[in-house]
């Protein structure tokens, strides 16, 4: 279930993004995938399409299809803030970071990363005891 602190924060993405529910167009669809008999047999994956903007929805994260209702809401909302204020939605803003991660670097990058590895290595060689011929 979703608290209606959560419902009430979507209606204000919602209000901001301009995002009525006299626009939108909601359909239940058969779900499938992780959750068993509950979301293979019952339709409880909400699509949402929005007249204006032409954009469509579709979700079924839960097995729940009144949290799928809200959840199909929010994302169509900072979908539309997206497209419109250039704002990026934290779930993009993630994968665009490991995208970054995974980069693989430039040669100079690289050779640079290694210099200093090996300055590293040799201040912590310099660091190390002399064994004493006993």
């Amino acid at each position: 279930m979703i608290s209606p602190d959560t419902i009430e924060r979507i209606k204000a993405l919602m209000a901001e993004a301009s995002v009525y529910d006299e626009d939108l167009e909601e359909s239940f669809i058969l779900g499938g995938g992780p959750g068993g008999q509950k979301t293979n047999k019952t339709s409880n994956v909400v699509r949402l399409s929005h007249e204006p903007s032409g954009l469509m929805v579709r979700c079924g994260e839960t097995r729940s299809r009144e949290t799928n209702r809200w959840l199909a809401r929010r994302m169509l909302a900072e979908m539309i803030l997206e497209r419109e204020k250039g704002r990026k939605s934290a779930a993009r803003q993630a994968a665009e970071k490991i995208r970054r991660q995974k980069r693989r670097r430039s040669r100079r990058q690289k050779q640079k990363m290694l210099d200093d590895k090996h300055a590293h290595s040799e201040i912590k060689r310099l660091r190390r005891t002399i064994p004493s011929d006993d």
